[in-house]
């Protein structure tokens, strides 16, 4: 990932209801959610989720598939794996034992 890519994905995520949609994606992983149901679960009009929808998915942080009338949207794990790995490649300035503490807590969830 490049420093303009990471610049893109942190800009989504910094504004909050793109990062409480991003949120919910993840806790919907692998299904998803419809992108009404997101809508009304965060309650956000439709067209204005549509735009933040947007935004995620040009940031590279969700992607979206069509499933006859419903668009379904899903975290792209990968594109937050690449995030974090770009925030954290240089950590601690190659001693790994420093970054244990980090890995140890993000093991669990993946």
């Amino acid at each position: 990932m490049e420093n303009d890519s990471a610049i893109v994905a942190l800009g989504a995520l910094a504004q909050s209801t793109r990062l409480d949609v991003f949120r919910l994606l993840v806790r919907h992983e692998p299904d998803g959610m419809a992108a009404g149901d997101i809508a009304r679960q965060l309650d956000v009009p439709q067209n204005t989720m549509s735009a933040h929808l947007g935004i995620l998915a040009r940031a590279g942080l969700v992607h979206s598939e069509r499933h006859s009338r419903s668009i379904i949207y899903r975290a792209d794990l990968d594109g937050l794996r690449a995030l974090t790995l770009f925030l954290v490649k240089d950590c601690c300035a190659g001693n790994a034992e420093l970054c244990a503490p980090l890995v140890a807590e993000l093991t669990p969830c993946c």
